[in-house]
């Protein structure tokens, strides 16, 4: 009697978890909507539903226009039932942003970061800060982090490794936890701008894509039959640091010829510095790459060249990105990719050159869709997803 009590709960658990994702990823939805597209029978669902709504974290959203007979109800998960919060560890700032369960922005918390090699301890402390001041008070049901470099996850909490900040298994995990009891989920950064994209963004629909992350350095999330592949120890997508030219340009990495070093924003200003003599105008990065984006718009000649010398080698790195994983898709994101805009077609021809025929005939190559809130709401969706899993019995809010 125990183990058919044990596995009735495990088949409600599962329906629930098939309904509440329905409901988030597609909803609004009627009842009749959600039985066609989870296979489950109508009686099965309306009893589902109904639990979920004495739970609070659905809520009928209105009738649905009818031409004769009972109008259908309109069902959605509450947006008020929770917030989650989404953070993004960059090279140059550290932003946290707190969500309702619609996705829409509540608050948003940015502390800029000296570029090479901040202390972990100083970026928790200013994610911990952050968190305090989106919450104000409010409780949160957990916390993504999206950091650069390599997350590996254990039991007793994430390591990051990232030798371009000089952090060798550092325990951010362990360090965040120490100020806060909001639940952590933490994710390389490209990961969770993958996941952003792939739910609400270019990558909706697709089951096979690549997301690249383009700021001061680069990453990639590679999406295939609709998961994100992470190899043996979650370094897949490590793509900046695959060799573009053979003993080339000098990596912050320590190694020579990745791609980074041609196509991160930081390598970029220094190719257009070494080229005119002079930096890019600008007080940060960001700033300097989007000056420099607009003069070689407006024709000066040495902005010019380098991004069209950008582009060649972008397009080269997306063609290996083709070759090795035949995408659908191909996304560009990241605050350097949307300064990059302007030469998204030098970088499709290059990739179209550089590329086997077949498989480049196969994918598109676009710019990402959620702007510069892309890692921190795919950040967000960590805890939004673990609540989707558990059929809306997530961890408890703190």
């Amino acid at each position: 009697m125990q183990v058919e009590r044990a596995s009735n709960r495990g088949v409600r658990l599962r329906n629930r978890s098939a309904l509440l994702t329905r409901l988030f990823l597609e909803g609004p939805l009627t009842r009749q909507d959600l039985s066609r597209r989870t296979g489950l029978s109508q009686p099965a669902v309306s009893n589902v539903v109904s639990d979920l709504i004495d739970d609070g974290i659905v809520e009928e959203a209105g009738a649905l226009e009818s031409d004769g007979g009972r109008p259908s109800m309109m069902l959605r998960v509450d947006p008020g039932f929770a917030v989650v919060a989404g953070v993004d560890v960059g090279e140059t700032r550290v932003r946290v942003e707190l969500f309702d369960l619609g996705l829409r922005r509540l608050a948003e918390h940015d502390h800029p970061i000296e570029p090479g090699g901040t202390p972990p301890e100083a970026v928790a402390g200013h994610i911990l800060a952050g968190l305090h001041a989106v919450a104000a008070g409010r409780e949160v049901l957990g916390a993504g982090v999206g950091v650069s470099g390599i997350v590996q996850q254990r039991p007793e909490g994430a390591l990051v490794h990232a030798q371009t900040l000089g952090w060798d298994a550092v325990p951010l995990e362990a360090l965040l936890r120490a100020g806060t009891r909001v639940p952590l989920h933490l994710e390389n950064g490209a990961k969770t701008l993958g996941q952003a994209e792939m739910w609400f963004g270019a990558g909706r629909g697709h089951r096979h894509a690549v997301f690249a992350l383009l700021g001061s350095g680069v990453g990639a999330s590679v999406v295939t039959g609709g998961t994100t592949y992470r190899g043996a120890s979650s370094s897949a997508g490590e793509w900046g640091h695959t060799t573009l030219v053979y003993g080339g340009r000098p990596c912050r990495c320590g190694s020579a010829g990745c791609l980074e070093a041609y196509a991160g924003a930081e390598a970029i200003l220094e190719r257009y510095r070494e080229r005119s003599g002079r930096p890019a105008p600008g007080r940060d990065e960001e700033s300097r790459l989007t000056a420099l984006a607009a003069a070689a718009a407006a024709g000066e000649p040495a902005a010019r060249a380098t991004l069209d010398e950008t582009a060649d080698y972008l397009g080269a790195g997306v063609a290996n990105l083709v070759n090795l994983f035949n995408p659908e898709l191909v996304v560009l994101g990241g605050w350097a990719a949307l300064a990059l805009e302007d030469v998204l077609p030098r970088i499709r021809a290059s990739a179209g050159r550089h590329a086997l025929r077949q498989p480049f005939a196969q994918a598109r190559i676009e710019l990402g869709r959620l702007g510069l809130d892309a890692v921190a709401l795919g950040a967000a969706t960590l805890p939004i997803a673990r609540l989707l899993t558990g059929g809306g019995v997530g961890p408890p809010a703190v």
